[in-house]
């Protein structure tokens, strides 16, 4: 298969994780976690509280999170002391975070909505047509999903 075939099939998974209302983090992390072994549910769980800009403070975007996630797993330090394999995750942080900023106007999920820099109710919104009509969320998870898709199968 063609390296933007596979990236776009998984760019269409991560946008059918949200719409069957998986948080945007989850959507990223589920659409890509079976490259380093780890299954759809505890995907699931792993990118829980990641979602509505870590657990609704409106943050940074669920989406972006779900990326950092990946990039954990790609270039990840177990070592404390192995400082070059810090900076290379730090690297890959920074670089896939400003080109979602690059495209998207900003990582942070309030800006993204257009709304107030305050936590807002932890109960999450219903999934219905006027949520995802106010909603640009799907847009934010398939930009995600094609920026990291492009990293990690480099």
């Amino acid at each position: 298969m063609v390296l933007e075939e596979e990236i776009e099939i998984r760019e269409k998974s991560a946008i059918s994780f949200f719409e069957e209302g998986y948080n945007c983090s989850q959507s990223v992390f589920m659409a890509y976690s079976d490259l380093y072994g780890i299954y759809t549910e505890m995907a699931a769980k792993l990118a829980t509280s990641f979602g509505g800009g870590m657990g609704r403070l409106r943050e940074v975007c669920g989406a972006v999170s779900g990326m950092f996630l990946l990039l954990g797993l790609k270039y990840p330090f177990i070592d404390p002391k192995d400082k070059p394999a810090k900076n290379a995750n730090y690297k890959a942080v920074q670089k896939v975070a400003n080109e979602f900023k690059a495209e998207m106007g900003s990582y942070i999920c309030a800006d993204l909505l257009k709304i107030k820099h305050i936590p807002q109710h932890p109960v999450s919104s219903q999934r219905n047509k006027a949520y995802y009509k106010l909603r640009p969320c799907a847009r934010y998870v398939a930009s995600a999903a094609q920026i990291i898709g492009k990293e990690l199968m480099k």
